[in-house]
């Protein structure tokens, strides 16, 4: 008999997803790796993961299609009767900077429908399975954008505060069930989706000094998914070295 614990991150191939998928993988998490197109880089952090003695599978969709999301989850479902997804984390995410005045309409669709529909058919499809078994974890990765805003990010600001909503009102909904929802607002960390700002000018807007680490981002999600933060729901902590 199967006693495998799932834990989902979409956009795992690289940058917060990767450092998170490896921390859960760490705790004794199977991870499925959600990925778009960037094959190489989802195997080579599921190689990492099993180098250190863990458990991966890859799940590639996209999370701006509804029906991608549908096809591969019922697909893994099927996959793996008797089995569910306890963790989720909806990580995946764009960023099309710009002025509000200057934006065009992909740019607003494209960055508002990956982080929300997204959001939407991913917990959609998990979510009953979690309440069924009376325990899961839902962590959502929004931004510091997203709970003070940024110039340059009208599109992201809104798709990581619409995050945030819906992880306060998800959280009330599912409570009695013994389903945790909260979310992550990370700062400025150094990642490859943070490679073209200007970190020495923005590390004077920052407090402690420095961008934060992917790892130390995956290290508060993996305390959220722990029995440990069983009553910690519906919160948003920023994890932005004092920005905030």
């Amino acid at each position: 008999m199967k006693t495998d614990i799932y834990a989902l991150v979409t956009g795992a191939s690289r940058g917060i997803g990767r450092a998170i998928a490896e921390r859960l993988a760490r705790d004794g998490y199977t991870v499925l790796i959600n990925y778009k197109s960037n094959q190489q880089s989802a195997l080579s952090c599921q190689q990492a993961i099993e180098a250190a003695g863990g458990k991966a599978e890859l799940l590639p969709f996209d999370v701006a299609d509804g029906a991608a999301i549908e096809a591969a989850l019922n697909a893994w479902d099927a996959a793996h009767e008797g089995e569910h997804i306890s963790v989720l984390v909806n990580n995946a995410g764009i960023r099309r900077d710009g002025l509000l005045v200057f934006m065009n309409e992909d740019e607003w669709h494209d960055v508002l429908r990956t982080t929300t529909e997204g959001f939407y058919y991913t917990t959609h499809h998990v979510l009953p399975a979690m309440l069924r078994a009376r325990k899961g974890r839902i962590v959502n990765i929004t931004s510091i954008s997203g709970v003070s805003g940024l110039p340059g990010q009208t599109n992201y600001s809104a798709a990581k505060a619409a995050l945030i909503g819906a992880t306060k009102a998800l959280s009330k909904e599912v409570a009695a069930r013994k389903v945790t929802v909260n979310a992550v607002a990370p700062g400025f960390i150094a990642t490859d989706m943070t490679a073209d700002l200007d970190e020495a000018e923005l590390k004077k807007t920052i407090p402690a000094g420095r961008f934060g680490k992917p790892e130390e981002v995956a290290a508060l999600v993996s305390f959220l998914c722990s029995d440990e933060a069983s009553y910690i729901t519906g919160q948003v902590i920023n994890i932005a070295g004092g920005i905030g």
